[in-house]
């Protein structure tokens, strides 16, 4: 019986595209998908799920009933199938196909990546001595694809000796890496290759050991390695395991190549231990023991060690230094102190100078520091709203601090500082193929009064003949979570929105650290609705200034943000016309309690404890999937992926199914599943922008833009 009901499904959905091509559309048909509910009684609650069946990726009816969803996908967006490949070309046509990056320079060779037009990955090179020796192909990614659906190159690094190249790769987007060695020299791959890597790895300076390490069954990174090349990888010794469930480690290597660097860390608590590049067989020791609550990173320059920290309370962070043999807590020095106006976001160590990436009043700025006589000065920029990161920095001896730059209307730029001369030198943007012109455009940031009257900050570009009279169409973003900040960038594909007359919008909400650290913290735990509440104030400050309305306003967001449009539209769904969900994290409740997912206890330190009634209750009142109610809905397309690790392809499955249950209106609900990818969705960047294009086409469709 449940064979033929998925058969009926199935054959509906081809169906339709008949019908379609007819002229003679459906309407949508809601498949009842309900199975035998599974009943839970939590702190008192009766936790009904008729979906849970979902969950079981093996169950060749739940590959049916998410191969039945991408089918009726396709048949409700047949329609619009020339828009959608009309919206991939223009996209596919602003991107300069045939680029590479700009050469980074370390230990005597430059690296750099690069594209060839027509194929889907990227080729990672280098040039001796010189940006205009003759080029070495260190891996071409398009290689390794040929013959798979899926191919991502998580990260590579070569031996000290520059002779080894050891990387690795992710067939399936499920995270679980191969290492793999190859020999410059020759061009040879040796025999050996090491199963359930991550990316984190680095070589010791005898350019024979590699220190690696494993994810355990819920994917955390918890046991460091080390292994030696030319050996079977079953012999490799265990050099660490993090046995606390909450932490998980990274391995790494100081810029000046002095130290082997391991960091354990939660979300909200880091430790490290260090061990002498050149002493690969010595013992890691505690560089400072973890203090639940604090966080730090360190660099090492001449004998001592920076340190940047929110310890004692410091909640945007300090800069504290060490010396060598004393480096435990109760031997740091203040170097630079705590703010209340300002958060130092990041350093990046040289020689001579310390580059400090600071954010005060949301805006990002870079603070240079003369490591020999003390003086200081800031790098100033035009652009009323921007963002500044660090750039590719391998070198330590030299007086050069590689920066990336954008705006919403600057491309993405690569700019070489010389510290020294406090001279910059543009050394490439991003150029845009077809004809952007970003005079065209203007760009701004408002600020939105959320319920607590607290200022939101929103960024938003726009054609400059823009008029505020409440008939713009609008594509409004967000995420809030983990103080991950989403600062004004540039992006070609958001042309295809500019030049039909949208307004793009990020709204910063609190959960994102923008703000300071104190922004972070008053957006989660006990304080996540305030991520909610404020997006929904962003929403409605841009219908009440004139920038748009509600009947023309589209939201998005992916994962933690997926969460954030998902819990919103619950709330207010008459303020949306259209909701785009990416992988969202929206099952809240079940995933938080099942301690056999991957990551899950490691979340407690940002969502909180569901074992705990307190936290319940709070998830509980906010969990996406567990409040839709039979009421109406916007016009909603959610994405997933099969082999998520991140977020498992179950928890948009099962809030699609109970949308399609329980909501009360026509519009459109739609799922697709990447049944060959995880989190990041197609790994070539041709796929990538197919899957773009679906969304900018549902949304194009629901609003009545037909080219």
């Amino acid at each position: 019986m449940i064979q033929m009901k998925w058969r009926v499904i199935l054959v509906s959905a081809l169906l339709a595209v008949l019908l379609i091509s007819c002229g003679q559309a459906p309407q949508p048909q809601a498949p009842d998908v309900r199975k035998e509910a599974k009943v839970d009684t939590i702190f008192g609650h009766v936790m009904t799920d008729n979906y849970y069946w979902l969950r079981d990726k093996e169950n060749p009816e739940v590959i049916a009933y998410l191969d039945a969803e991408n089918a009726y996908t396709d048949s409700v967006m047949e329609p619009v199938k020339n828009l959608r490949e009309k919206l991939f070309e223009e996209m596919k046509g602003r991107i300069k196909e045939d680029d590479s990056s700009v050469p980074a320079l370390h230990n005597v060779y430059y690296y750099y990546s690069r594209q060839e037009e027509g194929k889907q990955y990227p080729i990672y090179c280098r040039k001796k001595g010189s940006v205009t020796a003759p080029e070495e192909i260190l891996l071409d990614v398009n290689q390794l694809a040929e013959g798979k659906d899926y191919m991502y190159v998580g990260s590579y690094t070569v031996s000290t000796d520059n002779r080894i190249l050891a990387y690795t790769s992710d067939e399936s987007g499920a995270e679980r890496y191969t290492i793999k060695f190859k020999n410059l020299e020759t061009g040879e791959m040796f025999p050996e290759e090491i199963s359930n890597g991550a990316t984190s790895m680095e070589w010791a300076n005898d350019s024979r050991t590699l220190f690696y390490l494993t994810r355990d069954e819920t994917w955390r990174t918890n046991k460091l390695y080390r292994h030696v090349l030319g050996t079977s990888p079953e012999t490799d010794i265990l050099v660490f395991e993090e046995p606390d469930e909450r932490y998980w480690c990274g391995i790494g290597k100081t810029k000046d190549d002095k130290f082997l660097t391991l960091g354990i860390g939660s979300k909200i608590t880091t430790e490290y231990r260090i061990l002498e590049a050149d002493n690969p067989t010595g013992k890691f020791r505690m560089f400072s023991p973890r203090v639940v609550g604090t966080e730090y990173e360190i660099a090492h320059h001449t004998g001592e060690f920076y340190i940047w920290t929110n310890a004692d309370k410091a909640v945007n962070f300090k800069l504290m230094k060490a010396a060598e043999g004393k480096t435990d807590r109760k031997y740091w020095q203040e170097v630079i102190p705590a703010s209340d106006s300002v958060m130092i976001d990041a350093m990046d160590i040289f020689a001579n100078y310390l580059a400090l990436f600071i954010r005060k009043h949301g805006q990002t700025m870079i603070e240079i520091r003369n490591l020999q006589n003390h003086e200081t000065h800031f790098m100033e920029f035009e652009e009323p709203i921007y963002t500044v990161e660090p750039g590719t920095n391998l070198e330590y001896n030299t007086d050069i601090l590689r920066f990336d730059y954008t705006s919403l209307l600057t491309p993405q730029s690569v700019f070489d500082y010389n510290m020294n001369e406090r001279t910059k030198e543009l050394k490439k943007e991003k150029e845009v193929l077809g004809g952007y012109d970003r005079t065209k455009y203007i760009q701004e940031r408002i600020f939105a009064t959320a319920s607590d009257g607290s200022k939101i900050p929103i960024s938003l570009c726009y054609p400059k003949n823009l008029k505020k009279d409440g008939q713009n169409f609008c594509y409004l973003y967000g995420y809030g979570a983990y103080g991950i900040n989403y600062d004004p960038y540039f992006s070609t594909n958001r042309v295809s929105l500019l030049e039909r007359g949208f307004i793009f919008a990020i709204a910063h909400v609190r959960g994102s650290g923008v703000m300071g650290r104190n922004w972070y913290e008053d957006g989660k735990f006990l304080n996540k609705k305030n991520s909610f509440t404020d997006f929904i104030a962003s929403a409605g400050c841009l219908i009440e200034q004139g920038y748009t309305s509600s009947d023309r306003l589209a939201i998005s967001g992916g994962s933690a943000g997926g969460l954030l449009v998902g819990a919103a539209m619950n709330m207010r769904p008459d303020l949306f016309e259209v909701v785009l969900a990416g992988v969202p994290f929206v099952d809240v409740i079940n995933t938080m309690r099942d301690e056999s997912i991957p990551l899950t206890v490691i979340e407690y330190d940002e969502w909180g404890n569901p074992h705990d009634s307190v936290y319940f209750e709070y998830m509980l009142s906010y969990s996406p999937y567990d409040n839709v109610a039979a009421m109406d809905y916007p016009n909603v397309l959610i994405t997933a992926g099969l082999n998520d690790p991140r977020v498992q392809y179950w928890e948009p499955a099962k809030w699609t199914a109970k949308l399609r249950d329980l909501k009360t209106d026509n519009n459109h609900l739609l799922l697709y599943t990447n049944m060959g990818a995880g989190h990041g969705g197609a790994s070539g960047r041709y796929e990538a922008l197919k899957e773009l294009a679906l969304e900018y086409a549902f949304m194009f469709n629901v609003f009545g833009i037909k080219k």
